[in-house]
């Protein structure tokens, strides 16, 4: 974790279990209530979701990091 992350840690939204597009839709009613400039990062082990999440994030005008495999799981960084 870079020094900037360990000030501001990101908010982690566990949508493991959670087939696309509902995983998205957490996704996205969490950014919505965040403020400008925070991350959040999704642990997902849909894989249509890792594929398509960052194709929607991005189109809605968030920064969406590469993602990194945990496990059995991905995570992947959004910041709104």
């Amino acid at each position: 974790m870079a020094p900037k992350d360990c000030a501001n840690p990101p908010a982690v939204l566990d949508l493991r279990g959670l087939k696309c597009p509902l995983n998205w839709a957490h996704a996205k009613v969490r950014l919505e209530r965040m403020a400008r400039g925070a991350k959040l990062e999704l642990i997902l082990d849909d894989p249509r979701g890792l594929r398509d999440i960052p194709r929607a994030a991005e189109a809605e005008g968030y920064a969406v990091a590469e993602p990194r495999r945990d496990g059995a799981a991905w995570r992947l960084r959004i910041e709104k």
